[in-house]
């Protein structure tokens, strides 16, 4: 892989594609993943290269940390407070996406119970205010809202209150958008009155 470039992020190895943003794909950010745990990249490192402000190059970031989120989330557990925290800070359009994905992930009902416990100590109500703002942000992609959605669902129980209102959103939502976007507001909607 010609393309890939190990190198130092405050002081700590990490990978990027200098050469060639554009065309890295779901193979490569598998390999950069693997890259990335061979040389021990911390999270926190990762998490900022998200904010990097050339977009192609933050776009990269949270796709293989969500990559890693998903292959070794005990290993990146101690670091959630901190990934939840930069959240409102989140400003290019992808990286809300791999973002809220994560969010999603971590906060449904069926991981492992270290990741419940260490949600348990952090305050959640901020990424909730955040993925409400992205739900109803018409500049926001559509996979982001829905991701968005998905996670006020999997915190309704948590938080009570987020299962009205994320109701009354959902119904003002389904006013307009796609019929893919209507299917799966009422999709949530049911789910909603019957879990």
């Amino acid at each position: 892989m010609k393309h890939i470039h190990v190198f130092k992020l405050n002081g700590h190895p990490g990978v990027t594609n200098r050469t060639n943003f554009k065309t890295i794909g779901k193979t490569k950010v598998i390999e950069l993943s693997r890259i990335s745990q061979e040389h021990k990249l911390s999270l926190h490192d990762l998490l900022e290269v998200t904010f990097h402000p050339d977009k192609n190059i933050a776009f990269r970031a949270p796709r293989i940390l969500e990559n890693l989120f998903t292959i070794i989330p005990l290993k990146y557990v101690p670091n959630i407070a901190y990934l939840l925290s930069r959240i409102k800070e989140v400003k290019h359009a992808n990286c809300q996406r791999h973002y809220v994905k994560i969010i999603m992930h971590i906060t449904n009902a069926n991981v492992p119970q270290f990741i419940t416990d260490a949600l348990s100590a952090i305050d959640l109500e901020p990424v909730i205010e955040q993925c409400f703002d992205w739900m109803i942000d018409p500049k926001v992609k559509v996979a982001v809202k829905v991701f968005s959605g998905d996670v006020l669902f999997n915190l309704r129980h948590r938080y009570p209150w987020v299962k009205k209102e994320l109701a009354n959103q959902l119904k003002f939502l389904m006013q307009n958008g796609t019929a893919a976007m209507q299917s799966k507001r009422r999709r949530l909607l049911v789910n909603l009155v019957y879990l």
